[in-house]
């Protein structure tokens, strides 16, 4: 039967799909390290993400366990970080690291038939990291020259403070660094940290893409030798400690023509019954470019050209946060337009096909985020590394597709409730 091209396809919405979340495979190492794999793509290239329980939770000094990640790859006993970068740029592969809250990563990026080449060097940073002064030096002297240039900048300023403001300067997610603290690191704080978190610490890695037939054997020969996973690292729960006071006004630039706004709030984690739901009045609220938020100050007032509103993903506890910049003359109604937005949602029914349009948008999302083994692995790696399992993935999207109007307003009611919010203007 012919193609009948005036003929215009049947449209289906997302919210239609039967949307499905790949199984990974796993096995063990034999210094029982976990590894988890979704092997799949039409690519010759793979993905290995290694995550340490080395971040800043676990720290004694300031900033020790994302300067350990950093220098990870600036020296060895056997090579220099010029020889290190060579090692993996030769092959084309790329190494990146990473250091959050509760954990630290070491991904490589590489073609499948280069795995074999480029395992063995990942080995040796973990094993033999050696943090020479000179690479301890420029990285300090980096980061505090790109400091002073942040430090000029509003919203640089406000991300910090509105993260204390919610946890405390002393808790992981509301602590940030001074250029004290940089030049107080020092290479015996390295050694202690890495000794400990990396070299002998707790490790689970996350693959995906085409793997080499060998991949196995070579994973445990390099990694599964190492002396990792011998020492219990136990979980760290610090106190937060919010500000008791909820509006700040901030000048760093007098000379600045605008201000950055954050208002933000406690939010529970993934596990809280309301996580997932809250997910949904979000998106109406602030979530994506066709939000209240948006279609109200930026293309109705014109006051910004972006704001945004979206949940955290902490472990331990979450924020609700709205970000914006406007100009200093429109700061203020910027945020009673906000306030009126919180408003209406906590006293007016969603409109079926606004919600409707939302539930398309985040199902629609979620099978882009679905599209590829990197993809479905990074899913699985949050899912695991948040103690979830894929029947969340699937009570998610049911939750999307069946919530009600009724629903988002008692929420609003519960959540968007004016005095529960921090508010914070840097200008």
């Amino acid at each position: 039967m012919a193609l009948d091209r005036l003929l215009a396809p049947v449209i289906k919405d997302a919210i239609d799909f039967d949307i499905q979340l790949k199984p990974y495979q796993h096995f063990v190492l034999d210094n029982q390290v976990e590894v988890y794999t979704y092997e799949g793509g039409a690519e010759e290239v793979m993905l290995m993400d290694m995550v340490f329980f080395a971040g800043n939770t676990y720290e004694q000094k300031n900033w020790v366990a994302a300067a350990t990640n950093f220098l990870l790859k600036n020296g060895t006993t056997q090579k220099n970080a010029f020889e290190i970068n060579e090692a993996f740029e030769f092959y084309g592969a790329h190494l990146s690291r990473n250091c959050y809250n509760e954990t630290a990563t070491i991904a490589l990026h590489c073609l499948t038939k280069y795995f074999k080449e480029v395992i063995p060097v990942v080995g040796e940073l973990i094993a033999e990291a050696n943090f020479p002064d000179k690479e301890l030096m420029i990285y300090q002297q980096n980061l505090i020259q790109r400091l002073s240039l942040n430090l000029k900048k509003g919203d640089f300023i406000a991300n910090r403070l509105i993260d204390e403001y919610l946890f405390g300067i002393d808790h992981p997610y509301g602590k940030y660094a001074l250029e004290q603290d940089y030049k107080n690191v020092n290479k015996e704080d390295l050694h202690r940290f890495y000794d400990t978190y990396y070299k002998q610490g707790k490790c689970i890695i996350f693959m995906a893409g085409k793997f080499p037939g060998n991949m196995q054997e070579l994973l445990n020969n390099h990694i599964g030798q190492l002396p990792l996973n011998k020492k219990e690292i136990p979980a760290v729960m610090h106190p937060i400690v919010s500000a008791t006071q909820k509006k700040y006004s901030v000048i760093n630039d007098a000379e600045s023509v605008q201000g950055s706004i954050r208002i933000a709030r406690h939010f529970p984690n993934r596990h809280h019954p309301d996580f997932a739901p809250t997910q949904v009045l979000n998106n109406i609220f602030g979530g994506f470019f066709g939000s209240r938020l948006m279609r109200n100050i930026r293309e109705d007032k014109g006051y910004t050209y972006g704001i945004h509103s979206y949940l955290q993903n902490h472990v331990q506890s979450c924020a609700w946060m709205i970000s914006t910049d406007a100009g200093k003359d429109v700061c203020k109604p910027t945020m009673e337009e906000v306030y009126k937005e919180m408003k209406k949602l906590r006293e007016e029914l969603v409109d079926i096909e606004e919600l409707k349009l939302v539930k398309n948008y985040m199902l629609g999302g979620l099978l882009g985020d679905l599209d590829g083994p990197f993809q479905i692995i990074g899913r699985w790696k949050t899912y695991i590394l948040n103690d979830l399992n894929e029947e969340y993935f699937y009570k998610t999207i049911d939750i999307v597709r069946a919530i009600q109007p009724e629903e988002l307003k008692a929420l609003a009611e519960k959540y968007l409730k004016t005095e529960d919010f921090y508010e914070l203007v840097v200008y």
